[in-house]
């Protein structure tokens, strides 16, 4: 019994490294082929390292020394500079995703060499310059991973100064990157790239918020034991009964809470219809679940 007992837990925990991986994986190749495809054919200097190498690609006229290379190069100093500085608070799946993230954006150079942007929509273009990597990096952000670049500057600025708000500062580089386009590359761009800053955090926040929505129950009732046998039993989780008073008829009540998935939600909310026709149900959305079933911190 003992023996049986490890082994789901084992091939569990051997899904979910596999799953991780290709998720990560599927997340880098999206911020590969936007930046590639639509970032690098405009010049959107959206910020980061990659609007830095678009910049740097302008003012370094070298045949050989292309967006995608100047890129490459810069994450590896940047990596570099992580490991000696940071050592351990470092992460792998930073280190893996920048590493990967420059290979990608290589090799789609030496395949499909890029003389102009696909279209002659700068606006449609945009879009997926935004769309793909915005939700290439909430992918890896959902598994505490990132591209590198710019994150690795804010490590850096976190673990040796004392600067209260480094988002804040990232952005104010980010924009001065953005701004710059003005001058090199014309006005229209400049402005395409500073609508894209601004953008892209949204498209970020909106996409990691989608991944992890939850539902959140409050299901006030005086069938509890039921309800609690469903959840239990047909969704394989668990709640919490609190017990309460109604203000207006003084009737004794339970209030029984759950938090579970968007598909699960809609069952609970059937069944808990069917089992208790005159319960009263709060049902919020949330993002932020910190437990067992969901995500640990």
């Amino acid at each position: 019994m003992e023996e049986s007992s490890h082994k789901p837990a084992f091939s569990g925990s051997i899904r979910e490294g596999l799953k991780k991986f290709l998720i990560i994986n599927v997340g880098v190749l999206l911020i590969s082929v936007g930046v590639y495809f639509f970032k690098f054919p405009n010049n959107f200097t959206t910020g980061g390292v990659s609007g830095l190498a678009i910049i740097l690609g302008r003012l370094v006229p070298v045949p050989w020394l292309s967006p995608a290379v100047m890129m490459g190069a810069i994450n590896m100093i940047l990596l570099v500079i992580g490991f000696i500085f940071l050592g351990k608070g470092f992460g792998f799946w930073t280190a893996y995703c920048s590493l990967m993230y420059s290979f990608e954006t290589w090799v789609m150079e030496v395949l499909y060499p890029m003389d102009g942007p696909f279209t002659d929509q700068p606006l449609l273009e945009l879009c997926f310059a935004i769309m793909l990597p915005a939700v290439g990096s909430a992918l890896l952000f959902n598994y505490n991973a990132s591209s590198g670049g710019t994150d690795v500057i804010a490590m850096l600025l976190k673990k040796y100064t004392a600067l209260s708000d480094i988002g804040k500062a990232l952005f104010a580089s980010d924009s001065l990157i953005a701004l710059s386009s003005c001058w090199i590359f014309g006005i229209q761009t400049g402005l395409f790239s500073i609508l894209g800053l601004f953008l892209k955090a949204f498209v970020v926040d909106s996409v990691v918020e989608s991944i992890n929505l939850c539902k959140f129950f409050s299901i006030v009732t005086t069938k509890p034991q039921k309800i609690c046998d469903y959840i239990i039993k047909d969704l394989n989780r668990s709640s919490t009964v609190v017990d309460a008073m109604g203000a207006y008829s003084h009737l004794g009540c339970k209030v029984v809470l759950i938090a579970c998935r968007r598909g699960e939600a809609v069952h609970l909310r059937q069944r808990c219809k069917q089992i208790d026709p005159q319960c009263f149900m709060f049902i919020t959305n949330t993002s932020e679940i910190i437990g067992k079933g969901f995500r640990s911190i």
